[in-house]
């Protein structure tokens, strides 16, 4: 069985050599691939040295000049096979002495994913600076539990173990620190299996700096919200939508209504015009909401046929 390890890395010239030593001594026999994205330091320089010094490890360091986790990712899932797929961050946030406990479930066919959970034993909480985040994943991760009525503990954990039947069927549309909660969300909408498993978690090495912006990745999470809502759940979206604008059209045509049942005869027609519009938009999105659920459903329908197919092969 073929383990692919992969390591997306951007200037991380700190903390890549010790990450790739710790890969090495947990799962020797694996394929480990460092995929350079684009970085400015060491970071290439250090795994090719790294590969040199260590010729009994298989593996390569790949390149992906697209700047962003997920392109980087996406270079590693296409040009890349295997039977099983581990990510990890090159910071040596994840410790690796729990790898094998990880891909344990994919390699016995309990599931298709396997999330590293930062969040369950409070590492995470103790050992992140960057409290904004830690209410951001807090966010989006009630968010996607409600909507999909879900049970995870860490959405955006960077540390996961896939089979390769995910690999192959997920198409990564995301750009950078979404992929993470792109995953989940394909994972949870197609139905495939998730389980989470505690692990270790440390906070970077000091002089080792992340690549996350505070008010960039907050003005994301929120962005990440509204689409979270308008592409997996259209009839819900924009059934609130149009509830929203009828309550407007209510609240201004009520008024007017009273005023025709009073005299027979309509003074405010700004207002009826404004009530009446704000009625078309209602029910504009209701129709929307209908149609878009349909559309969703015809996907899953023609995905499931994709996956048969891909189990045959």
């Amino acid at each position: 069985m073929k383990i692919a390890i992969i390591v997306p890395a951007y200037n991380e010239e700190l903390t890549l050599l010790s990450t790739l030593k710790d890969i090495r001594s947990h799962l020797p026999e694996a394929e480990i691939y460092v995929i350079d994205n684009n970085s400015t330091d060491q970071t290439n320089a250090i795994a090719k040295q790294f590969f040199k010094a260590n010729p009994e490890t298989n593996g390569e360091v790949l390149f992906e000049a697209q700047q962003g986790k997920a392109f980087a990712v996406r270079r590693a899932f296409t040009q890349i096979n295997a039977d099983i797929y581990v990510m990890v961050d090159a910071d040596s946030t994840y410790p690796m002495h729990s790898v094998r406990a990880l891909i344990r479930p994919v390699t016995e066919g309990n599931c298709d994913m396997v999330v590293g959970d930062r969040q369950s034993n409070g590492l995470y909480q103790n050992e992140n600076k960057r409290k904004f985040h830690q209410f951001g994943n807090q966010l989006v991760n009630s968010l996607i539990n409600f909507l999909f009525k879900a049970n995870l503990k860490d959405i955006m954990s960077g540390y996961r173990v896939f089979s390769k039947r995910f690999v192959k069927n997920y198409p990564i549309l995301s750009n950078g620190f979404e992929l993470e909660t792109e995953m989940t969300l394909h994972a949870l909408d197609k139905r495939f299996r998730i389980i989470e498993i505690p692990i270790d978690f440390k906070d970077r090495p000091q002089g080792s700096s992340s690549k996350l912006n505070t008010f960039q990745d907050g003005a994301r999470v929120l962005k990440m919200i509204f689409s979270i809502f308008k592409d997996y759940r259209p009839l819900s979206f924009f059934c609130s939508a149009a509830a929203i604008f009828m309550l407007f059209g209510l609240i201004v045509g009520y008024p007017v209504m009273l005023e025709f049942i009073e005299t027979h005869y309509i003074h405010k027609v700004p207002s009826a015009i404004l009530a009446t519009g704000f009625m078309l938009i209602s029910f504009i999105s209701l129709n929307i909401g209908v149609i878009l659920d349909t559309c969703v459903k015809i996907h899953h329908f023609n995905y499931e046929l994709r996956l048969l197919n891909f189990r045959s092969n």
